[in-house]
């Protein structure tokens, strides 16, 4: 089994062919947005082992690529912020929903 470990949204995650696993939000290519059943290739790979040799980047592998194919665009849970200040009547209350995808890792090359 192949496994590699790419980074995207300033997080990096451990990758194998067939995983699903949920990233930030990819900003628009060329002013054109993505969608579901999109192909997105992440070259910013650091780190590649098909179980008999491992290959580390410094920092990236150069030619080293991971294909994906977007399957969700949504939205995390609500997350509610409170700011609140004793004895001077301060009360503030927000939600933030954080935007995502869900991807499915095609290969490792």
């Amino acid at each position: 089994m192949e496994i590699a470990i790419i980074e995207t949204g300033g997080k990096q995650y451990t990758v194998s062919k067939g995983d699903t696993i949920r990233i930030e939000k990819l900003a628009a290519v060329k002013g054109q947005e993505f969608k579901v059943g999109d192909k997105v290739v992440f070259d910013k790979v650091l780190l590649v082992d098909d179980g008999s040799n491992t290959t580390i980047g410094t920092p990236y592998i150069p030619g080293a690529k991971v294909t994906a194919t977007i399957e969700r665009i949504s939205r995390a849970k609500k997350v509610t912020v409170i700011h609140y200040k004793q004895k001077s009547r301060y009360f503030k209350k927000a939600g933030h929903r954080q935007p995502y995808f869900s991807i499915k890792i095609d290969g490792v090359k």
